[in-house]
Parts: structure tokens; sequence; C-alpha cells
């Protein structure tokens, strides 16, 4: 206990020390660059606005489809969603099935089944200013809440919200 209080002694005797040499204009006052000030926002006065994400290159938007199986499919029990991928950057981009996961409204992530919907989306490479259409598909029935695209296996993720 008797350290802890000579901490705090120290540091207030540092604290008044240092202020006393803090320097000051001609009239003796503090100057405002020495004097750090915090202030809380008045009621109504807007508040600083957080600097926006960047925009992704590449655009990816969803909305729900009907499955249609493929001769690899195994029975009907697989959700299906159409997904358009945009790459609005300056470089070239891989599509893949293998990039997309399905997350449902209760946060279970989905992994795209391979091959089991006819209108599955193809494997591309996408040029600046090019867009792809096509079907991810996740096992079991489920409601799809938004689809992710990695670039390639462990880049940068996009997320579209299905509607």
């Amino acid at each position: 206990m008797a350290g802890v209080l000579s901490a705090v002694a120290v540091i207030a005797v540092f604290g008044a020390v240092n202020n006393g040499f803090a320097p000051k204009d001609d009239k003796g006052t503090r100057t405002s660059s020495d004097v750090r000030e915090t202030r809380t926002p008045q009621q109504n006065e807007p508040l600083e606005e957080e600097a926006a994400a960047p925009e992704s290159a590449i655009k990816v938007s969803a909305r729900k489809t009907g499955f249609t199986a493929s001769v690899l499919a195994d029975g009907t029990n697989y959700t299906s969603v159409r997904v358009t991928v945009t790459n609005n950057g300056d470089e070239p981009i891989s599509v893949n099935p293998l990039y997309f996961a399905i997350t449902d409204t209760g946060g279970t992530k989905h992994t795209a089944e391979l091959g089991v919907d006819s209108g599955q989306i193809d494997t591309v490479e996408l040029a600046p200013g090019e867009n792809i259409s096509g079907v991810i598909t996740g096992k079991g029935r489920f409601t799809p809440k938004y689809v992710t695209y990695t670039d390639g296996l462990i880049g940068d993720s996009v997320r579209g919200d299905v509607s």
C-alpha cells in the first residue's frame, strides 16, 4: 500500500514541476500548444465523421434463386444464390466457385458445393470493367443473408447482401 501511495506522490510532484516549466507567452500565460484540451461535443453539435472505408474495386451482388440440380447433385437438399461479380479496378481478378461462401441468417457459413447446381459460376479471369454472373450453392436448406467473395484463397474479402 505504501508503494502505491509513493508512486502517486511521485507522479503528482512530477506533474506539478513539469507544469511549472511549460513555455509561456510574453504575458506569462501558458501557450495553447502546451495545453492539451479535452472537449465534449455540445448538444446538437455534429460529431467528427469517421473516415469512410475505401470502396472496393470488386463489387458483389447476390439474390436468391432456385436450386437446379446437375448430374453431380446428391438429392435436392441445397440452397443456391445467384451472384454477380464486377471488376471495377485496374487489374484483372480471378473468379472461382471456391472463392465464395454463403452466410445464413443464423450466422452459419456454408462453403460452396462444387458442380451440384447446373448454373454454377464459371472459373474465369475478369479484366477491368468486366462482370460475370452464376450460382453459388451450399449444402442444406437455409435462408442466405450474404455472400462473401475472397480475392484468391487468402486475399481481401468482399461481401454482398442477398436480396
